[in-house]
């Protein structure tokens, strides 16, 4: 997990604390002692309790408890990704229906109830390990009061702590009214989710660990929890709350104070390469391990192992998270490198083609670090070909890039199935320029546009330090540009505001805006912006809704997209209030029950 020790010690905790592996909600056996399982007293120890702490870090993917389908990733792909306009299901019809479900708004279908469910349970057992951990230290520092140190134990309690409000904010996000469990519900597990005020719950917890945790990672283990983050991770919260003010202020300290800054180039920041994970810009990321002792491969990064280039590529499957082709028309710019979907509005989005390379068309160069497309270097594996995905007649010609580790990196697993889908770059669930970008938004909403504009620019000026390079030997033969250069990142050159490289299969061109004439022009901007830096990282259907655009972003979207991709007609309309909130998954609903008392009440609309 942290450290690859710690990551084999993480496996045998798990499997004598979590056998179960299930979430709150579910039946009395859960408070019954398993059989086979280690007594709580042989772990009445500092490595005991640490050993318990990592569990609940791990938590943060799909476990051997939750992993029977795919919403259990740390992306939230399913979630965040394929719901939006930023991508498809991708891979074939049939295969994992249920995200075609998820992805044509039929959340209530039997199908995809299933991926909810997966979901619930893996917020609520981070939640379970989280408290478990801190019920643990309180009995080992009772019982051996000199054990843990004072300084240990408040950075274990700490981390836990950070851990239980990460866990539901994740559960917030998803389903909005959630129940909250702190360490001392140890065998109440059908609280009920009416009158809960989650996000001030979720803020007390974050100013609980905020005031508990180290200004740096405890034993300098990068990876866990210390105050800064947790102190981001608060204006990331208050965000949600639309507490613009508060965000300023906490996320303002974080910039002028914290340890956080943005990685020097763009293809530093998703990466399988050692020297580049855990960077300045990692806030809160999944630590995926390979090679470190786990038969499986599943401390990898299991919850992403679907989203490769199909076979006819080196990964030989699966070919799901297809960008869609409105999110490629989105990287078009303009002569001053802008987004055309800023400067041209009505004609950004017009193109209906496979955007192979060679296409003359001025793009952002953060396109081709995040989508694969034909005729395109694709990182340092040669160039994308069409053969590389499953059926582009189905899902389209593109795939996806930011989760996928480069051949120099050495980072593939060596165990399991399809080894060569399953890597250590580590997952960003939340990273610094999405809290710059955040922090921007607070300032429009505030009246700052200065700040935004600032924080905007900063963000593109690093989009414009380097570009896809050929990245290997094998591209000379399609390219002979490219030979005896197998760089793989090559850098832009800056004339005034504008960087720009030209390369056989692409025109690069990034600006930075001169100014936010007006508070609408400045929102647009650091939305659009946010898209642009967070595509294909899971964030942007929660962006649209927290935004309260998600209804006409999506229906637009599905206009244009039902005329590219067929299966897409039988999309449902997204409607408000009913699609603000996923459907809580009527089996914890069932398991919540008290007598004939549901304490779980559904979402409106489901």
């Amino acid at each position: 997990m942290i450290i690859p020790t710690r990551t084999r010690m993480l496996w045998g905790t798990t499997v004598v604390m979590f056998t179960a592996a299930v979430a709150y909600g579910c039946k009395d056996f859960l408070v019954t002692p398993s059989q086979g399982t280690l007594n709580q007293d042989v772990l009445m120890t500092k490595a005991g309790v640490e050993g318990t702490l990592i569990a609940a870090y791990r938590a943060l993917d799909c476990m051997g408890s939750t992993n029977s389908d795919w919403g259990c990733a740390a992306s939230n792909w399913v979630w965040g990704s394929v719901t939006s306009d930023d991508a498809y299901k991708g891979s074939a019809a049939g295969d994992q229906q249920p995200i075609n479900d998820i992805e044509t708004y039929n959340w209530s279908v039997g199908e995809a109830e299933g991926y909810l469910n997966t979901k619930w349970r893996q917020v609520y057992e981070g939640v379970s390990r989280a408290n478990a951990a801190e019920r643990l230290l309180v009995k080992v520092l009772a019982a051996k009061p000199s054990e843990i140190s004072a300084s240990d134990a408040s950075g274990i309690r700490g981390e836990a702590i950070f851990l239980r409000a990460h866990y539901h904010f994740e559960a917030y996000r998803m389903w909005g009214n959630i129940p909250y469990y702190r360490v001392a519900d140890s065998t109440d597990f059908k609280k009920t989710n009416q009158g809960v005020n989650a996000i001030a719950e979720i803020l007390t917890d974050l100013d609980s660990a905020i005031a508990l945790l180290p200004d740096s990672p405890r034993g300098g283990d990068k990876g866990r929890a210390f105050k800064w983050t947790a102190k981001a991770y608060k204006g990331r919260v208050q965000m949600h709350k639309k507490d613009y003010a508060g965000a300023v202020t906490t996320l303002t300290d974080v910039k002028n104070n914290g340890p956080f800054a943005l990685e020097t180039s763009f293809d530093h920041v998703w990466t399988g390469f050692a020297q580049y994970q855990d960077g300045p810009e990692t806030i809160l990321a999944y630590q995926a391990s390979v090679r470190d002792g786990e038969p499986n491969g599943t401390n990898a990064n299991y919850g992403e192992r679907l989203n490769f280039p199909h076979s006819g590529s080196h990964f030989g499957c699966c070919g799901f998270h297809q960008p869609s082709q409105n999110l490629v028309n989105f990287f078009a710019t303009d002569i001053n490198g802008l987004p055309m979907a800023v400067t041209s509005p009505n004609t950004w989005n017009t193109n209906n083609a496979n955007f192979v390379g060679g296409n003359t068309t001025a793009v952002d160069p953060r396109l081709d670090w995040t989508v694969g497309r034909d005729s395109v270097p694709y990182k340092d594996w040669g160039v994308h070909r069409e053969t590389w995905l499953r059926d582009p007649s189905y899902s389209g010609s593109y795939s996806p890039k930011k989760n996928v580790h480069e051949a120099a990196a050495d980072a593939e697993a060596n165990v399991g199935w399809t080894a060569t889908q399953t890597n250590d770059v580590h997952i960003h669930i939340f990273r610094y320029a999405d809290a710059l970008l955040l922090l921007a938004e607070a300032d429009v909403e505030t009246g700052d546009l200065a700040g935004a504009l600032a924080i905007v620019n900063q963000i593109r000026d690093r989009a414009g330090q380097t570009a896809q390079g050929c990245g290997a030997d094998s591209v000379k033969y399609q390219y002979a540009a490219c030979t005896g250069d197998t760089r793989m990142a090559v850098p832009l050159v800056k004339v005034g505001t504008v960087y720009s490289l030209t390369e056989p299969w692409a025109v690069y061109r990034i600006g930075e805006y001169t100014s936010f004439p007006d508070q609408a022009y400045a929102r647009k901007a650091v939305e659009y912006e946010r898209r642009l830096e967070l595509a294909m990282e899971g964030q942007r259907f929660f962006d649209l809704r927290r935004w309260e655009t998600a209804a006409t972003v999506i229906n637009d979207y599905l206009t244009v997209e039902k005329t590219r991709r067929a299966y897409l007609t039988v999309a449902a309309p997204f409607t408000w209030p009913k699609y603000q909130w996923f459907p809580i998954p009527a089996v914890q609903i069932e398991l919540s029950r008290s007598g004939a008392t549901d304490n779980l009440i559904q979402n409106t609309g489901w």
